[in-house]
């Protein structure tokens, strides 16, 4: 095991090399797309805030510009971040960029809250008016990774996937993702067209996807991205285990309130340990132990600072055992984590109540 080095000059060890599958044909689509993104991605939600104050356009185009100078090239937006903002600002910073060598991904699906919870459409024709509408946005010819954000129950994903897979035989898309799908979800869409990666929620304090998303992904030639690495940055520091910043969307999430986060804070100190054991920060730690799950692992933490950001890509550096990985995750019993993982508003949203209606047959996904 090596310790943390924070010599961050390079941008080598942010490279992904090239990888290889037993079965061509079937993993072809994720092997294209996983192959040329970097190990370590930005989401880019924060930066037109949610957790903090908004970022000023010359500091979004700062902070994505040092993450590309130091080998960071698979940026992660959405059109229902910053209510389309942060998709603007993002594609007026990677304008800034050689566009063959970034791997741009955005998403669809989330069209607004209502008081009975999110509202999600995933019907053909919303599909493609949010794709053009990206497009336009963003300012690009196409994008790399296109998501469906959450899924429409209404609709049988077999409808919503034609749709995409339209989209790709045009251009308009390279590859197609899903964030927080079930099981089943999953399977028909890769049946319908190849599936390049699943988003979902995974940290050391989320771990709910190892049981049956992971190896289905896996079985399937699915990568996986995982978004919140850092808890939703409760591994952060201290800063944000002690003190939420005024106004943060934090504020409201189940782990994040009253009792439930002093209990928390108990897991906190114990990965402070761990990584203290390791001569890094609980931050690196976290991240680490996401980026080691897997080759096929892409985490996409997302930061408004700079020295965050250093900090994120020097957990590339701190490597760790087998044993070691097992210490950590022990550090952490689910059991002992107070509070759902999602905000009450958005649960009926995740993947455990993701499944859509069976397709008609008359349905054509041609």
């Amino acid at each position: 095991m090596t310790n943390c080095d924070t010599n961050h000059g390079s941008n080598q060890e942010v490279l992904r090399p090239v990888c290889c599958y037993t079965n061509w044909d079937m993993f072809f689509f994720s092997f294209l797309f996983f192959k040329q993104v970097s190990k370590l991605g930005f989401g880019c939600m924060g930066l037109t805030g949610i957790y903090n104050s908004p970022l000023s356009e010359d500091e979004i185009i700062s902070i994505i510009n040092h993450a590309f100078a130091k080998g960071i090239n698979f940026f992660d937006t959405a059109d229902v971040y910053g209510a389309h903002t942060n998709e603007v600002l993002v594609g007026k910073a990677l304008k800034q960029l050689p566009r063959e060598k970034i791997q741009l991904a955005t998403k669809f699906g989330i069209a607004g809250m209502a008081p009975t919870g999110m509202i999600v459409k995933g019907s053909p024709e919303y599909v493609r008016s949010c794709c053009e509408a990206s497009l336009k946005r963003l300012d690009v010819n196409y994008i790399d990774l296109y998501y469906q954000h959450r899924v429409d129950t209404s609709v049988p994903i077999e409808e919503t996937m034609g749709e995409l897979k339209k989209l790709v035989e045009e251009g308009k898309i390279k590859y197609i993702g899903l964030s927080e799908s079930s099981p089943d979800t999953i399977r028909r869409a890769h049946a319908v067209h190849p599936i390049t990666a699943v988003q979902m929620e995974w940290s050391l304090w989320t771990r709910d996807i190892e049981d049956e998303i992971v190896p289905l992904c896996r079985d399937l030639g699915i990568g996986i991205v995982p978004y919140s690495p850092l808890g939703r940055g409760f591994f952060g520091g201290r800063a944000v285990v002690d003190s939420l910043s005024a106004g943060t969307f934090l504020a409201s999430h189940p782990r994040f309130q009253g009792d439930n986060l002093e209990k928390n804070k108990n897991i906190y100190i114990r990965i402070e340990d761990q990584a203290k054991k390791r001569q890094c920060t609980p931050a690196q730690l976290a991240l680490a132990w996401v980026l080691q799950q897997g080759d096929d692992v892409v985490p996409i933490p997302g930061t408004t600072k700079i020295k965050n950001l250093d900090q994120n890509i020097d957990s590339l550096r701190v490597k760790l055992t087998a044993d070691d990985l097992k210490e950590i995750r022990d550090a952490v019993p689910i059991e002992e984590v107070a509070g759902d993982r999602y905000y009450d508003s958005m649960k009926k949203a995740s993947w455990k109540f993701a499944d859509t209606p069976a397709k008609d047959v008359g349905v054509s996904i041609e």
